[in-house]
Order: structure tokens, then sequence, then C-alpha cells
């Protein structure tokens, strides 16, 4: 087997692979039971904190103007959108 053939071999590059992903662990570790939850965390106010926002806003402008649920409705919903999009952001970030 040549030099070429050994780098083109499937077997070689997932041996290759797996050695340089468990050097990776070895070297960065896994993450903590207490930091996985940190995330959780932060991933819910993350999409709850817009969504109240919203909620809040909404109501406090209805009361003011006597609109019924007028810029409530509208406005959670555009909450909930706000806080779906960034937590999709810091998911994919990470």
């Amino acid at each position: 087997m040549s030099r070429e053939d050994r780098h083109d071999d499937p077997l070689v590059n997932a041996a290759r692979r797996r050695r340089d992903r468990h050097e990776r662990w070895l070297r960065e570790g896994d993450m903590s039971v207490g930091r996985r939850l940190a995330q959780i965390g932060v991933l819910g106010w993350i999409f709850i904190v817009p969504t109240l926002a919203g909620l809040f806003f909404g109501r406090w402008l209805d009361t003011q103007l006597t609109t019924g649920i007028f810029w409530t409705m509208p406005l959670l919903l555009i909450g909930l959108c706000l806080g779906g999009w960034t937590a999709w952001k810091w998911m994919n970030a990470r």
C-alpha cells in the first residue's frame, strides 16, 4: 500500500478522527452538571424575558388606551417570536 492510498483509506481516516476527538475530550473535558443547568437556565431567561415584556407592555398600552386586548396579543406574539429567535441564535452560536 502506497502512502497516498493510506490517506484515502476510510478506516485510517476514521481512526484518525476518533483519536483527535479523544485528545480534544482529554484536553477540554466534559461540561459539569452545574454548567449544563446554568445554560438551561440562561436559555429559559432568553426566551421568557421578551415574551413577558411584550405581554406587560401590551397590557399597559391597553389600559392606557382602553382597547381591550388589542395591543396585548400582537405584542405577546412579537415577544414570543423575538425570544424564540434569540434562543435559536444563542443555541447555534455555541
